[in-house]
């Protein structure tokens, strides 16, 4: 039984893959750049999802402690935060160094200082954005190309006597890479929908933490 699902689940695999052979081999010379610029817009998506995953941006652990942050200094117990700050390994971490560099200061200096170093790590959460505009501008163009330059094709060599079946086979296989092309754009629009919204909604998170810590190190003195 089990090699028979094996089997069966192998010839599958087979068939979808020729299928999808073909279909790449109908759409013509438009399909090499439509794979190109799947094969960016997919590295894109995986590296968005990577950088702005929450360890890179706001840690939980490093945010519960920046909210107890006086409650550290007080207790002189503020070394082991301050050391994460140190290593920035997040941009949590790394514009939370910038506020403690500034301790003692007026809280107004403290937070211009802040945001003049969140202007650059805003910079890097939308980084790769721009690609995923560039995909989902050009992928469906090129779809449309290559479908113009098909039935170009078919009907500069239609005659008297072409049959309607072939001229109804070539529509089709010309209008694959307009198939392709809007493919290859959809998930880029959902992944870049997705992808704002979370940094709307990380660069919000970033600015509570900050203003508290902003507030914490006008008045605090850790121990460094």
């Amino acid at each position: 039984m089990i090699e028979t699902t094996s089997t069966m689940a192998a010839v599958t695999a087979s068939a979808a893959l020729q299928t999808s052979w073909k279909f790449l081999l109908n759409g013509g010379i438009f399909m090499i750049p439509l794979c190109l610029t799947s094969v960016v817009g997919m590295a894109a998506i995986l590296y968005k999802f990577l950088s702005l995953s929450q360890a890179r941006v706001i840690p939980d652990a490093l945010a519960r402690q920046m909210v107890n942050f006086q409650e550290l200094v007080a207790a002189d117990r503020s070394e082991p935060i301050l050391n994460e700050f140190s290593k920035g390994a997040s941009a949590l971490a790394r514009l939370a160094a910038v506020a403690v560099r500034h301790r003692g200061k007026p809280q107004r200096d403290i937070i211009l200082a802040v945001e003049s170093s969140a202007r650059e790590e805003t910079s890097h959460l939308h980084a790769g954005i721009g690609v995923l505009d560039i995909v989902i501008t050009v992928a469906p163009l090129l779809g449309l190309l290559g479908t113009a330059s098909g039935l170009v094709t078919i009907f500069q060599g239609l005659s008297d006597a072409t049959e309607h079946l072939a001229i109804a086979r070539g529509i089709a296989e010309a209008l694959n890479t307009t198939i392709f092309g809007l493919a290859i754009a959809v998930p880029c629009v959902v992944a870049h929908g997705y992808f704002t919204r979370r940094i709307e909604v990380l660069t919000a998170r970033l600015e509570s933490l900050l203003a508290d810590l902003a507030h914490a190190c006008q008045k605090a003195t850790p121990h460094s």
